[in-house]
């Protein structure tokens, strides 16, 4: 039986949206930067690849049109290599790896690229509330909260299930510190790939709009220090008695991620040395106004399929869209503290919605390799109410 491996990974930093290096990067730019790089470090002839599949949260803002057909062209790939591009929120770059499983295990497809894109900064238009013509009117007489801002969401998890702020702000503290650790140890170093372009630059006095090339190498999103008394004193976004501030959830940001994906016996020919495999996807739908609590329901799924419980999962990583929802669902499935999202998550590094699921596919791989791990999750929580969660072997 044919058998999808992951020969390489690549992806660009992960910087601040608006105000961070890639505020004026194309969609298809900023991906290109991600396929080019993962399919050089693969060693795979190009003229191998047969479709590019990249996830991205709001194509209609980032793109416009279909940004993997775009970026095989901007990444100078062969004309022949076909695009499609993929939406399920924050779990498109993920949903992307598992469609180009499915190309290469039961369509025959040699090889395939697969990840995720997001540019926040060009996204126009997110969240009108009621006043978006897009929105479903019945949608929004019977079922309104499946409209409702993120972070919204966030703050009834943490009230539904009495996730307190102090847990939150201790969570995302450890967050912060893991990350800074994981940087000055480089072990994000072998998954980034420097991307020299041009940002706007605003002058805070004069509001002057400038230009200027920069070249960035690693990502800028976290906060080294961070403390957990320094969030604490953060006030909540949506007031007093809520819960989310800017220090205890993901912060809006650019950024791309890509892999190649081939049939194991093709990659044993070529004298590769496949990262893993992908072994399979789940997911799963809840109420939408607790969109969080997705990978509690996604993740047993996913386990029963494969015979395994949460004790053979070495590593996890558990998306951190906000601290509230990550601890409910390290609670509910029992995940240990030390197999958790172990170089830290979005809450640090940021979340461009349509490129984490590939970026924790990545990160993954390389950080199991380096621990011996054989089993991996990644999992997490998806608008509109859903959970996904995908199973990695690592070699």
């Amino acid at each position: 039986m044919r058998e999808a491996v992951i020969v390489s990974t690549a992806r660009t930093p992960v910087t601040k949206a608006h105000r961070g290096e890639f505020n004026i990067t194309p969609g298809a730019d900023l991906a290109a930067y991600a396929v080019r790089a993962a399919v050089e470090r693969s060693g795979v002839d190009p003229d191998l690849i047969e479709d590019a599949i990249l996830g991205c949260g709001y194509p209609e803002g980032t793109t416009g049109r279909n940004v993997a057909r775009q970026t095989v062209i901007r990444a100078g790939l062969p004309i022949t290599i076909a695009g499609t591009t993929v939406n399920r929120f924050c779990g498109s770059g993920l949903q992307a790896i598992a469609m180009g499983a499915g190309q290469i295990v039961l369509g025959g497809a040699p090889a395939i690229v697969a990840g995720g894109v997001e540019s926040i900064s060009q996204i126009r238009g997110r969240d009108k509330g009621e006043n978006d013509p897009s929105l479903n009117p019945w949608i929004l007489q019977n079922k309104p909260e499946l409209y409702l801002p993120m972070i919204d969401t966030a703050d009834i998890v943490a009230t539904r299930y009495g996730i307190s702020r102090e847990a939150q702000d201790r969570f995302s503290a450890e967050s912060q510190r893991k990350t800074e650790e994981a940087q000055l140890a480089g072990r994000y170093r072998d998954e980034i790939v420097a991307c020299t372009t041009v940002m706007a630059v605003t002058d805070k006095e004069t509001k002057e709009v400038t230009q200027r090339e920069v070249t960035v190498s690693e990502d800028n999103c976290n906060r080294r220090g961070t403390t957990y008394e320094g969030l604490a004193k953060l006030q909540p976004v949506m007031g007093e008695g809520k819960f989310v501030t800017a220090g205890n959830a993901s912060q809006l940001s650019d950024g791309a991620s890509a892999c190649v994906m081939m049939d194991a016996t093709e990659a044993e020919r070529l004298g590769l040395n496949p990262l893993g495999a992908f072994r399979g996807l789940a997911v799963a739908g809840c109420e939408p106004d607790e969109m969080g609590i997705g990978p509690v329901f996604a993740v047993p799924k996913l386990l029963k399929r494969f015979g395994l419980t949460v004790n053979d999962i070495d590593l996890w990583e558990l998306n951190e869209a906000f601290a509230s929802q990550s601890i409910y669902c390290q609670q509910r499935l029992g995940i240990p503290d030390e197999r958790l999202n172990v170089n830290g998550g979005a809450i640090s590094i940021g979340h461009p919605f349509g490129m984490t699921g590939a970026r924790l596919a990545g990160h993954i791989l390389l950080e199991g390799r380096r621990r011996k791990a054989k089993y991996a999750v990644v999992t997490m929580c998806v608008a509109g109410g859903m959970g996904a969660a995908g199973l990695f072997e690592i070699f």
